[in-house]
């Protein structure tokens, strides 16, 4: 039994701020010109006032509070109404630092601030232009930059659209958030280096990521996104600023209250999280929320959100001689970290996920790849008769919450993503393998720790000739023959276990123009289990992250800058047979523009690079059951499609948060907003690159939905 070691107190972090202007205590408004409004009822643990500059009442900006007085990093983050008031709600006991951020508004200076006070701000209007554009998200950055013309990118398969999902939710920004501060400037280390192509050459080949980075751009995209990352950094170097200027929080967006801790360490990056049963998330309320640090450590983060506290669990492995990330050579030295191969991670905790005890499933590695005879050809195991498999890159594993006893699953399939479906095993499907998609008993595997027993595994394959069964198939390349079924290469990377029939869904990732997967068991799996597919039409590609509703409606995260919607229910033609081999049912897709500008020479579509979609199928946040919420990744927060139109809930600060997965969880269903709320870890593989820099750590929110942006 290992118990988790408490983490190092966080370093309290700060910003430069500029100097402003700034007024305390309650009467400030008559000072800076404005018209005294009633005070706002506050309680003994919340801060209230107006927000006022010398345009008057400001609404629509964040009202930030700070402290540094507990292990964790501590922000609660609110906005002002219509009337420039605001209530930053339930603060812990401690000493906080008040200040205001908005678009149109140089940062506040900072005032003292303890929870039971009303205080009033004073904003202060940019000066210029300039001034005001340090804040604005990361989109209206990235937008500057220019795209190749149709001839540069016709080598490419899919031309300019598959360069798009490359520098957009694939590639680029599958990684980081392009177009904050740290990523549209170069670093003062290289100013010797002769030309800006060259520096851009020279940090995509820092760290150990440095031969993905480079293998993408120049031989997936043939050297062309250099010349125009290098004339965007020197365009803004030059002083050129976003075209356009984002809009204020409205409507329900200033009903938000954001809530920003810390965890991990400066050299760590988070992957993902999980606090809750997805199928009940009033399972496990107000615990301990678990984090997955993936490549960068096996140190792996438990926040208690009650207590502020912090908690390290070291996830072991079951084979000693288990591959670490730490190999992987560095490239070239990082304008941050040097020759250091800051990872080191031979677990690589990718997803964790919560059963209905309370217990944490992980996809996590165990040993190295190769499979035992159990997976091979020879095998008597069902799954391997049909497909025997050589090679699993990651496993599974169980934690007992408890006692913290760490059980290994090994799997003939690789994993990445995981989720509970609704049945009586508890099944535990996974993504992750190319050639398969496996699944875990988890109920005979807790009775009986048989995990050869407990698991199976099926390749994805389409009744192409129609009869209603598993057949002989063609492989992957062959010609399709009238008499056979086809196997296709489409492994899942999103898994989305079907609430309301016996089917996984699962997204197919990283080919162009991307596509989605319904796979069905059948009466004795794998001999009986059948696939459908349905490509992404134009003007949608770049299938990523995606969730299912519990009406059967599956929403996908697109390159294209949409939030993409499939209902199968709306498929007119067959979807067996020689003709639904992916380009039928056209009919069913719908998309949904992102928030965000497009490119200059692209404008009709969004530049909103969305890596991931998590539906709340259980009204989790407040904004209803069902509501489809896309990462924001270029917006420093989520966007959740209610009612047609996108409510964006964004992190004003520290600039720069980037996430890739989220869950919501009800901490009491009857305490009204308050017992209620999502949580999102910031994912961007280099958290130094964001507002704070070196030194900070990666962050963990939790958002939640007020009735109004001054309820308590």
């Amino acid at each position: 039994m290992q118990v988790p070691q408490m983490a190092t107190p966080a370093i309290a972090l700060g910003i430069a701020s500029l100097v402003v202007a700034a007024c305390q205590p309650d009467r400030s408004g008559s000072e800076i010109g404005a018209e005294s409004l009633p005070a706002v009822a506050i309680d003994a643990d919340d801060i209230a006032g107006v927000v006022r500059s010398s345009n008057g009442p400001e609404a629509g900006v964040w009202v930030i509070a700070e402290t540094s007085e507990f292990s964790t990093r501590f922000v609660r983050i609110v906005v002002s109404d219509d009337q420039g008031r605001y209530l930053v709600p339930d603060l812990p006991a401690a000493e906080y630092e008040l200040w205001v951020r908005g678009y149109g508004l140089q940062d506040s200076a900072r005032i003292k601030a303890a929870p039971g006070r009303h205080i009033n701000l004073a904003a202060v209007v940019a000066p210029d232009a300039a001034t005001a554009a340090q804040v604005y998200p990361a989109a209206y950055w990235y937008a500057m930059m220019h795209l190749p013309t149709e001839e540069e990118v016709a080598d490419i398969p899919g031309g300019i659209n598959n360069y798009l999902m490359w520098i957009k939710n694939m590639g680029c920004v599958g990684c980081h958030q392009m177009g904050q501060r740290s990523t549209r400037t170069l670093p003062d280390e290289w100013s010797d280096i002769e030309s800006s192509e060259q520096a851009w050459a020279r940090r995509i080949a820092s760290g150990q990521a440095g031969g993905n980075m480079t293998r993408l751009a120049l031989e997936v995209l043939q050297g062309v996104p250099i010349r125009y990352l290098a004339e965007w950094t020197d365009r803004i170097a030059a002083g050129e600023l976003p075209a356009s200027i984002p809009e204020r929080p409205s409507g329900l967006e200033r009903n938000i209250v954001a809530t920003v801790r810390d965890w991990s360490n400066e050299k760590a990056y988070l992957h993902d999280l999980s606090g809750t049963d997805r199928r009940d998330p009033t399972v496990n309320a107000y615990g301990r929320i678990f984090g997955a640090p993936e490549l960068s450590t096996d140190e792996m983060p438990i926040l208690d959100p009650v207590t502020n506290t912090v908690a390290i669990f070291h996830v072991p492995v079951r084979d000693e001689n288990t591959p670490t990330t730490n190999s992987n050579p560095v490239i070239a030295p990082s304008p941050y970290w040097g020759d250091e191969a800051i990872w080191d991670s031979k677990s690589n905790i990718h997803n964790p996920m919560l059963d209905q005890d309370g217990r944490v499933w992980l996809t996590a590695r165990i040993r190295g790849t190769s499979n035992p005879d159990f997976c091979r050809k020879g095998s008597d195991h069902p799954s391997a008769k049909l497909f025997p498999t050589q090679r699993a890159s990651r496993h599974l594993a169980v934690i007992d919450r408890e006692n913290f006893e760490y059980s290994y699953v090994d799997t003939c399939f690789s994993t990445h993503h995981l989720q509970f479906a609704e049945d009586e095993n508890n099944t535990l499907w996974t993504s992750g393998d190319r050639n398969v998609v496996g699944w875990l008993d988890t109920k005979k595997f807790l009775e009986t720790r048989d995990a050869a027993a407990s698991q199976g595994w099926a390749p994805v394959v389409l009744d192409t000739n129609g009869n209603g069964r598993l057949d002989k198939w063609t492989e992957p390349g062959e010609p399709q023959d009238p008499d056979l079924d086809m196997r296709v290469p489409k492994g899942f990377y999103a898994v989305m276990p079907s609430p309301i029939e016996s089917a996984v869904w699962g997204s197919n990732a990283f080919s162009y123009p991307g596509s989605i997967v319904r796979m069905v068991h059948g009466a004795n799996p794998p001999q009986t289990t059948l696939s459908e597919l349905y490509e992404v039409p134009l003007p949608g590609f770049g299938v990523r992250g995606a969730d299912i509703d519990r009406k059967g409606v599956v929403w996908v995260s697109l390159g294209s800058g949409h939030l993409g919607a499939f209902d199968r229910r709306k498929c007119n033609g067959p979807l067996n047979g020689p003709t639904a081999t992916g380009k039928h049912c056209r009919e069913g897709w719908t998309f949904y523009d992102l928030p965000g500008p497009g490119f200059a020479d692209l404008a009709q579509y969004s530049i909103e690079s969305s890596y991931y979609t998590w539906v709340d199928q259980h009204n989790t946040l407040g904004l209803g059951a069902d509501v489809p919420i896309a990462t924001g990744n270029l917006f420093d927060g989520v966007h959740a499609l209610v009612d047609g139109e996108f409510v964006t809930l964004r992190i004003p600060y520290p600039m720069g948060f980037y996430t890739k997965g989220l869950e919501g969880r009800i901490d009491d269903p009857d305490s009204g907003w308050k017992g209620r709320g999502i949580w999102v870890p910031s994912g961007d593989r280099t958290p130094w690159l964001k507002e704070g820099g070196k030194g900070s750590k990666p962050l963990v929110v939790h958002f939640q939905v007020r009735p109004d942006p001054l309820a308590k």
